[in-house]
């Protein structure tokens, strides 16, 4: 028979006290450290599936997620999931204009940490698509939206705002635009 486990009273504290949280990470050793924070994530990402609509998430972030210049808008919370729009624009054969999102140094259709995405065709006369990607907001991600160019078969990295989750919110740490350091450099 197995024995039925009990955590009313460690749901108490933290519930009633969430500082209470500091306390007992003090108090765990490493290897313990690290499969609590694996389980909190992976908790994390299956209640954003349970609970949010991914379909109408996205639906809406093709009908209001990209500016008129065609780029995605800037990642933004949607219920439980981050919305992560982006887009390529080419007018030209041999140029276009891009903005993508990076979740922690690995680019977001690449990551273990996405969800859903989807891509469709760019409206208008305008070669190029976009893309909808939903992330659950896991303590400590970071992302990076980055904008850049292919100009003559070179690519290049206009503008990179960073944000971090922290405590669920997405928040802005810093924006870099590369752009013009690379002005200045010349």
């Amino acid at each position: 028979m197995v024995a039925t486990r009990r955590y009313g009273t460690i749901v108490k504290h933290l519930t009633d006290d969430p500082a209470t949280a500091v306390e007992l990470a003090q108090r765990l050793d490493d290897d313990v450290m690290v499969h609590l924070a694996a389980a909190l994530a992976d908790e994390t990402r299956r209640r954003a599936v349970d609970q949010g609509d991914q379909q109408s998430v996205i639906d809406q972030a093709f009908d209001h997620g990209f500016g008129r210049d065609g780029m995605g808008v800037l990642p933004y919370l949607e219920g439980p999931f981050i919305v992560c729009p982006g887009a390529m624009v080419s007018k030209r054969k041999g140029s276009h204009t891009c903005r993508f999102v990076s979740v922690d140094d690995v680019w977001i259709w690449d990551s273990h940490e996405l969800i859903h995405e989807q891509k469709r065709s760019s409206p208008g006369a305008e070669d190029g698509f976009r893309a909808v990607a939903l992330l659950a907001p896991v303590e400590g991600m970071q992302l990076d939206v980055v904008s850049g160019r292919l100009r003559s078969g070179q690519h290049q990295v206009d503008l990179v705002v960073s944000f971090v989750v922290r405590k669920g919110d997405l928040i802005e740490v810093s924006q870099r635009n590369v752009a013009v350091m690379r002005s200045h450099a010349s």
